[in-house]
C-alpha cells in the first residue's frame, strides 16, 4: 500500500507519544512498540495500492500549500481489526478545511489502484493512531489507563507518503522537516 499522510510538529508529536507511552506502561500494546524507524505519529488522508504515476508531484504543489494546519483532537475511536481484536484512535474533528484537503487528495488520486475504502470520501474518519490490534479485555484496560481522554489542538506541519512493500517515506510538498523529532531512547 502506499499512503498520504500529514506528520505533527514538534510539540504535537511528544503529545501524542505520551499518551502512546502511557498506555505501554500500563500493559497495552500502543503504537510506542512499532520500532519502525519512520513511524511517528500522523493522520493517513489516503491509502491505496499504488499511486497514478503524476500523483506525486501533484500531491507535492497541494499539500505544500494546505500546510501547516491546525487540527483538534477530541475523543476516542475504536475501530474494527481481525479476529474480535480493535484498534483504538484519537478522532480529530473534521474541519472544513481537513475536509476540502481530503478531497482534493482523492482527486488527484481518482486513478489510484484499489484505493482502500475506508479513507475515501464518505468514509473516512480523521484519526491519529493510539495502539494496535486489541482484544477486548485490553480495549477495556486502554480506556480505564486513559479516563477522561482530554482535547488536544495541535498542528500538522508537513506530509508524506509511506510504501508498505518498500518499507520506506517519501516527504511530500517539501523536504523532511529539519525539526523531526526523535524517538524517546527506550522505542
Amino acid at each position: 500500500m502506499q499512503t498520504v499522510e500529514l506528520v505533527c510538529d514538534a510539540s504535537f508529536d511528544r503529545a501524542v507519544r505520551a499518551v502512546w507511552q502511557t498506555l505501554a506502561d500500563g500493559g497495552v500494546d500502543s503504537l510506542a512498540h512499532n520500532t519502525h524507524p519512520d513511524h511517528r505519529p500522523h493522520l493517513t488522508l489516503a491509502s491505496c495500492a499504488r499511486m497514478p504515476a503524476d500523483a506525486p508531484a501533484r500531491l507535492d504543489e497541494l499539500l505544500a500549500d494546505a500546510l501547516p494546519l491546525t487540527v483538534r483532537l477530541t475523543g476516542l475511536l475504536s475501530f474494527a481489526a481481525r479476529s474480535r481484536r480493535r484498534v483504538l484512535s484519537w478522532s480529530v474533528v473534521p474541519t472544513v478545511d481537513l475536509i476540502l484537503l481530503h478531497h482534493r487528495v482523492w482527486q488527484i488520486l481518482a486513478d489510484a489502484e484499489e484505493p482502500d475504502p475506508h479513507y475515501v470520501p464518505g468514509r473516512w474518519s480523521p484519526h491519529l493512531g493510539l495502539t494496535r490490534r486489541l482484544t477486548p479485555d485490553a480495549l477495556t484496560r486502554a480506556h480505564a489507563l486513559l479516563g477522561r481522554h482530554p482535547d488536544l489542538t495541535g498542528v500538522l506541519t508537513a506530509a508524506r507518503s509511506f510504501d508498505s512493500k518498500a518499507q520506506q517515506s517519501r516527504w511530500l510538498g517539501a523536504p523532511e522537516p529539519r525539526t523531526a523529532p526523535a524517538a524517546p531512547a527506550d522505542q
